[in-house]
């Protein structure tokens, strides 16, 4: 067999040089009647791999030479005139094409669900950069099965809280900031560092944070002009995202920046004119917005430590301020009733005017208590074109940068207040039941999202922490549960009941038969804050939720046997969201065995 690389018998014959000297050029000519060439002498084996690669009669021959070598031989004779462009091209095309074969073979395609993986994650971090809702994660979380920890440390009401995983802040009215631990989950609190089967049980998990430092101001020190504390009520907080600083507002007027490790002061501003009411990060950075009772929201680069500029526009006091990644801040304007989205950079700003109420009657509710909107007290985004408010007449209502007026209105959202009986009403000995007044909705006095998701919580003081979500086509919202009760347990456990008449209650929760004492919140929800465990939250969701026996601007409702602390909310992830990975994972693995 002849072909253009084998080399004529004659020069095959010929005495070859000593193994110590240099390959000799060779020069290959084709020879089409020539026979097939004998045996070749022994050579090194040197020169053995290079006729092995030039030779493709001799690889015939030779029997000490494996197929595959043979292989790429005769199709390098067959493709004598590509390219090494045109040479990588086939061999990725041969390469695919076995790959291909054995997916046949095994019927698995890990490529297509690996693309479908990395589609899926670059989609919602393109969804996330532009500010729209991306994730359905209410669906995936069990809310019925929450577990709760109550800690405090010795403070009067808990005004507000924030979080820089894994460390919480809580402040109160007597001036007290705490710097906690969360802990981790008892999977991982106590890891096996050994192969062997350990003797003893495992210890029960720790679930109560961990206390790391108090900083307490001094309300008499107020006339000192050098005194880097508070000497009022502190009444919000918040924590950057890089875990660099902590910031503090209060009814003194002062903005306190402080390094989150330490809790040092590093520096006091005092450009507000009124008590500061609400902090915001912008996500992903270190500016800040503040909102204050003087009507104003200020913008801060604390990189530099230094002051910004000032908003203006509210009518009323500001008590309530949220941002996200864009530079832009939405804030509310208590008795103004709006909601005024600010564009920092154009210098713009949209207001949304409240003041509604859902027209739609109830059957089960007196005409008299669908009150009016007097005060839009909270707001929350849900991304950077959806954000939600609550206000004191016990609605939460759905808003777009789109539209003027709110998208939905869901009225009396935590239910209403117990009526007064007739005693309490009137000073007379026989007092006549129609002065009686009809009983009021009870506020939204927290309100919180998990950004660019459908997942709101909310709370005031009926003692529940209520879970609402985001319907598919953005329009309403809809209720999702309670943290720790299921939903056999609300239904005999209505909105409009008492702290006092529940708490040694036994309600049946209907799973296995098994009892279960429904457990409240004793107290006024004043502020929530809450993180996403694991990655994307495959590990579920922590809520820390701020507790005070009356509300954080004031004194006007105060809760009988009411408590001052925080308290913990680890919620877990339904098991079909974790089967592999999230829940449209599996429905995409369950379209491809169809298929």
């Amino acid at each position: 067999m002849s072909s253009f690389f084998t080399v004529p018998g004659a020069q095959k014959k010929r005495k070859r040089a000593p193994a110590t000297d240099g390959p000799q050029k060779r020069i290959a000519t084709s020879n089409k009647s020539s026979k097939a060439p004998s045996r070749p002498a022994p050579t090194p084996k040197k020169r053995v791999e290079r006729d092995e690669s030039i030779s493709g009669s001799e690889s015939e021959s030779d029997g000490g030479i494996n197929e595959p070598e043979a292989f790429s031989s005769a199709s390098e004779s067959e493709n004598e005139g590509e390219t090494a462009a045109e040479k990588r091209l086939r061999l990725a095309e041969r390469y695919l094409e076995n790959v291909r074969q054995e997916v046949d073979d095994t019927g698995f395609d890990a490529e297509e669900i690996d693309r479908d993986i990395i589609a899926q994650r670059l989609q919602e971090d393109v969804a996330e950069t532009k500010g729209k809702v991306y994730r359905k994660i209410a669906s995936e979380l069990a809310v019925d099965q929450a577990s709760h920890t109550l800690f405090r440390s010795n403070t009067t009401a808990t005004t507000s809280v924030a979080i820089c995983a894994p460390y919480a802040y809580t402040v109160s009215k007597d001036q007290c900031l705490v710097k906690w631990k969360l802990q981790e989950l008892p999977a991982n609190q106590f890891p096996q560092t050994t192969k062997k089967k350990p003797k003893k049980p495992p210890a029960p998990p720790r679930r109560k944070p961990i206390k790391v430092a108090v900083l307490k101001g001094n309300h008499k020190r107020a006339k000192e002009k050098n005194y880097q504390g508070h000497v009022a009520d502190i009444l919000c907080v918040a924590a950057s995202q890089d875990g660099k600083f902590v910031v503090t507002g209060g009814a003194d007027k002062r903005l306190i920046v402080y390094d989150a490790k330490s809790l040092k002061p590093l520096r006091v501003f005092m450009h507000h004119r009124d008590a500061v009411t609400g902090l915001a990060f912008r996500r992903g950075t270190n500016q800040l917005y503040s909102a204050s009772k003087d009507r104003t929201v200020k913008v801060w680069s604390l990189d530099e430590l230094a002051y910004i500029e000032t908003l203006f526009g509210h009518q009323d006091q500001v008590v309530d301020i949220d941002a996200l990644a864009q530079e832009r801040c939405v804030s509310v304007g208590a008795r103004d009733r709006t909601a005024r989205l600010w564009k920092v950079v154009e210098e713009t700003q949209l207001v949304f005017r409240g003041g509604s109420i859902d027209k739609k009657q109830t059957q089960h509710i007196d005409p008299r208590s669908l009150a009016y909107e007097g005060s839009m007290d909270r707001v929350a985004m849900i991304d950077d074109e959806l954000f939600v408010t609550g206000s004191d007449n016990g609605s939460i209502a759905l808003w777009s940068i789109q539209k003027k007026k709110p998208l939905f209105i869901l009225p009396q959202a935590h239910g209403l207040e117990e009526p007064l009986l007739p005693t309490e009403a009137s000073a007379e000995e026989v007092p006549n039941p129609k002065v009686v007044p009809p009983p009021q909705p009870r506020w939204i006095t927290a309100l919180r999202t998990l950004p660019y998701s459908d997942l709101i919580l909310s709370g005031s003081w009926d003692g529940y922490v209520r879970v609402w979500r985001l319907s598919e086509d953005k329009r309403k919202i809809e209720p999702a549960g309670i943290l720790g009760h299921s939903s056999s347990s609300l239904d005999l456990v209505p909105n409009g009941m008492d702290v006092e008449d529940s708490e040694d209650e036994d309600v049946v929760s209907g799973v296995n038969g098994t009892k279960a004492s429904p457990w409240l919140l004793k107290g006024i929800v004043n502020d929530i804050a809450l993180f996403e465990r694991g990655d994307r939250g495959r590990d579920g969701l922590c809520v820390v939720v701020g507790v005070g026996k009356d509300h954080r601007l004031g004194r006007w409702k105060k809760i009988k046997g009411g408590k001052n602390g925080a308290v913990v909310f680890e919620v877990p992830r339904t098991k079909k969201s974790l089967e592999n990975g999230t829940a449209d994972e599996d429905e995409r693995q369950e379209q491809k065995v169809d298929r």
